[in-house]
């Protein structure tokens, strides 16, 4: 699913929206009220069910060739998405929907759109399909691990882009011992 020009996204697991209403969310650091969103670079970040937990890295301009060979993998293209073995259930079944929204009430804040003001979809939720096909025609990797955080640690020393979606809910990381000895 990916947005016409003047459109931005927001993905949920409830077909049912029809007003987006500005809010503060539970797990959020900003105090403001927002509707949120994604513009099409974005959307494969939430190719997930909501909460689970993913470790993602891509090709940015100042990406070294090792880094990308040694995360991404030679040849691999040029973006991984990374998830726990625990994910994979939910991500074969869950029933994820699109929302196309316009672009205009929308501003940017890192990565997300935000808007202020309530938002009406500009039709039906469209139901986005099978994920591990969605990530196979966009050529983005998924990798399933026991542990994101190794992958993480190598992600975020890295000169790749990256993004972790959340990670609270990941697994507890080994201590950093062990989680040397496991790389």
């Amino acid at each position: 699913m990916r947005p016409a020009a003047d459109e931005v996204l927001h993905f949920s697991q409830d077909p049912t929206i029809t007003r987006f209403v500005p809010h503060v969310a539970a797990t959020a650091k900003e105090t403001e009220a927002y509707v949120w969103a994604v513009g099409a670079d974005r959307a494969p970040d939430y190719w997930f069910p909501r909460d689970t937990p993913r470790a993602m890295a891509w090709v940015v301009p100042g990406t070294t060739d090792a880094d990308r060979d040694r995360i991404i993998g030679a040849g691999a293209g040029r973006r991984v998405h990374a998830v726990e073995y625990g994910a994979l259930e939910a991500m074969r079944t869950v029933e994820l929907y699109g929302y196309r929204l316009p672009a205009a009430p929308f501003r940017s804040i890192g990565h997300a759109l935000v808007a202020t003001e309530p938002v009406e979809p500009l039709g039906p939720a469209e139901r986005v399909g099978d994920l591990f096909a969605l990530h196979e025609a966009a050529g983005i990797q998924l990798r399933v691990l026991p542990d994101l955080w190794p992958f993480w640690d190598e992600v975020v020393g890295s000169t790749l882009g990256y993004s972790g979606i959340r990670l609270r809910y990941a697994r507890p990381a080994a201590p950093p011992g062990d989680r040397a000895r496991s790389r």
